[in-house]
């Protein structure tokens, strides 16, 4: 099957709803917010000194270079994120003129620290002056030119401005100089993946076959034996690696069309298994493509959370093992969640399939949103699926685990990674070719096809994922012929459950489903309306028995959203609740204070603790009392007083 083409984001206008305020809240909030934590201006939050380590390298300032050697990305994904919030703001009919001096001085900054060859790193600029692609394996310098190229991209797309593109396009001519299979050059890539799918992204805009050329070397060449991360070690004398940092975190431990498993590091797994799907779509390669399904498989059916979280240890921020997924220990970093959204939206322009849009919307609407507050100014770096305060504070097992949102991080690739992927999520709606439109992800508002001389307008009105009822208008394209392809998801069907489907009113009886998709064939002229109601009554959901931390044990799921039990609604010890099967489960929509959310309940029983003075170790069985447990969508917990939070729980 041909890939299906992606709907640029400017295509797409998200309308009020569910996005349309995340989208509002990036733009007049998030990103004005980090900005002023990029250039340490606010109280109390962990330093980041990116903006001045720019302003060092530029010679626009003097001192010392401070943070990870990485800082550089930060800047850059907060310009991609600006730009998408320009946008956004653009397509209705605004403007804000502050945010966008700030973004055109953080590119005229970029610009400025930029050598005269076209290499751009601040720390290798003002900290390891001469030591320019020596440390491939930790020094990030590729990392950052993937993030600065594809803030270049964005920004080019969202202004049509050229400025940032051609600073970057430079930069890539000076890292075309370095790399590659030819003599004299460096056979190596870097330790973290980035600049291959941002590769790729700038050649869908530019078509220049050197830039396919190099994402796709540095996609062939990692693993590649004898590995360059071991020879470059033997020159730095640095030593033999800890167990955690073999190869394999790295994902390097073979050439990517010998691997099979999702190994290492998560977030650069993600973002790698990103480019190999990118370079799938560039063109047929079974080797890689039979490598990247079984990836897939390992990672999304024995190595990811429920809540489309992914890497479950804090140390290496790595995979483990299959089946190994501890909810209280978890490190489910925010951005591995991004990652995963990233690819399984290039996993479903390669295969239009519902099975990756499944993981997309659960990694999206759970792993990835609870990683910001409600008011966009506080983040979570570790997304947990139980948590104890005194617990987290008393035990070093745990000390990566937090009940409240930080302000920033010393670290903080993730708060703008929210922002950027927020800010482009209508590129994540819908995808199409000359014969269908597929409908992903259910968003108000409009979508744009083009359509021979024309375009196919549909406008999109729901107030999904709080409700399962979606209305599209055609609202132009008379007589376009395509196939209407709209995802059921996996949570709408089953025994009991379904969807309806309406067409100008009437009831598609028998609708027609491929691969997830209730498909919809016919000449479309402006007026037709099309409604689909999914199911979103809440259901249990279980593991399987392999997963040793969730054996027996439920959770709640409503719609797209995972539902989690906090302490403000449930009293403390909720490790003491356990829920009824048979008990109806009870939704209504709720305003907590911190905006729209839900209110599940459901019956259960909770254990009363023995009296002062009991034994630790008895033979009496624990006494019960009925209860209800009370639930909110997991993305939103930790937005009212600290707490404990807990997913999974036992039955009865």
């Amino acid at each position: 099957m041909e890939s299906a083409r992606e709907l640029s984001f400017k295509d797409v206008r998200i309308g009020p709803g569910f996005w349309g305020d995340r989208q509002g809240l990036v733009a007049e909030a998030v990103v004005p917010y980090q900005w002023k934590a990029l250039n340490d201006e606010i109280p109390g939050a962990a330093p980041s000194h990116a903006v001045e380590n720019l302003r060092i390298a530029a010679g626009l300032s003097s001192g010392e270079f401070h943070g990870f050697q990485f800082q550089d990305s930060d800047v850059a994904k907060w310009i991609e994120a600006a730009s998408y919030a320009i946008a956004a703001l653009a397509a209705a009919g605004r403007r804000d003129p502050e945010l966008e001096r700030a973004m055109d001085g953080a590119i005229e900054l970029v610009g400025a620290a930029q050598q005269s060859d076209g290499y751009i790193q601040s720390y290798y600029s003002v900290a390891a002056k001469g030591k320019r692609w020596t440390d491939l394996e930790w020094g990030h310098e590729l990392y950052c030119g993937g993030h600065l190229i594809e803030a270049a991209v964005a920004h080019f797309q969202a202004t049509l401005s050229r400025k940032f593109l051609d600073i970057m396009l430079r930069y890539v001519d000076c890292v075309d100089a370095a790399f590659g299979i030819e003599e004299g050059k460096r056979r190596g890539y870097d330790g973290h993946p980035e600049i291959e799918l941002a590769l790729f992204k700038l050649y869908r805009v530019t078509r220049d076959e050197r830039h396919l050329r190099l994402a796709r070397y540095f996609v062939d060449e990692r693993g590649r034996k004898p590995c360059y991360f071991d020879a470059e070690r033997e020159r730095l004398g640095t030593g033999k690696r800890h167990r955690m940092l073999e190869l394999d975190y790295f994902q390097a431990q073979a050439p990517l069309r010998e691997q099979r498993t999702a190994e290492g590091h998560a977030v650069r797994g993600a973002y790698l298994y990103c480019a190999m799907a990118d370079y799938v779509r560039e063109g047929c390669d079974p080797g890689l493509r039979g490598a990247l399904s079984a990836i897939w498989e390992n990672a999304t059916g024995r190595r990811m959370y429920v809540t489309g979280a992914m890497g479950s240890q804090a140390y290496a921020e790595r995979h483990s093992i299959d089946f190994d997924l501890p909810s209280d220990t978890a490190y489910a970093e925010t951005c591995a969640s991004i990652g995963l959204v990233m690819w399984a939206w290039r996993m479903l322009l390669v295969d239009p399939d519902s099975r990756y849009a499944e993981v997309l919307e659960r990694a999206l609407y759970n792993g990835v949103l609870s990683g910001m507050s409600a008011d966009g100014k506080r983040f979570f770096y570790v997304n947990p699926l139980e948590v104890r305060p005194a617990v987290d504070r008393a035990r070093q097992d745990h000390e990566h685990v937090r009940s409240r949102r930080f302000e920033w991080f010393g670290c903080a690739c993730c708060p703008p990674n929210i922002a950027r992927l927020v800010g482009s999520i209508g590129g994540y709606a819908y995808a199409f070719d000359e014969a269908s439109v597929w409908v992903h992800n259910y968003v108000a508002g409009s979508a744009s096809f083009p359509a021979g001389s024309g375009n196919l307008i549909l406008a999109v009105e729901t107030d999904y994922p709080w409700e399962g009822l979606v209305r599209i208008r055609v609202e132009s394209g008379e007589g376009v012929e395509r196939a209407l392809r709209l995802r059921v998801p996996e949570w709408s069907l089953g025994p009991g459950r379904g969807f309806s489907l309406r067409l100008n009113g009437e009831i598609v009886p028998a609708p027609s489903m491929e691969r997830g998709y209730a498909v919809l064939a016919r000449a479309w002229r402006p007026g037709d309306l099309v409604e689909l109601e999914l199911d979103m009554r809440a259901r249990l959901l279980y593991s399987r028995p392999e997963l040793g931390e969730a054996i027996g044990l439920a959770c709640v799921q409503r719609g797209p959203f995972i539902l989690c039990a906090e302490e403000a609604d449930n009293g403390p010890g909720l490790h003491r609740l356990e829920l009824d099967p048979s008990s109806a489960i009870a939704v209504a929509r709720e305003d907590y204070g911190f905006g729209p959310s839900l209110r599940a309940e459901i019956g259960g029983r909770r254990v009363i603790l023995p009296p002062p003075g009991a034994p630790l170790y008895g033979t009496e069985p624990p006494a019960y009392e009925p209860c209800r447990v009370k639930l909110i969508p997991y993305f939103q917990w930790a937005n009212r007083d600290d707490g404990e939070m807990r997913v999974w729980f036992r039955t009865m």
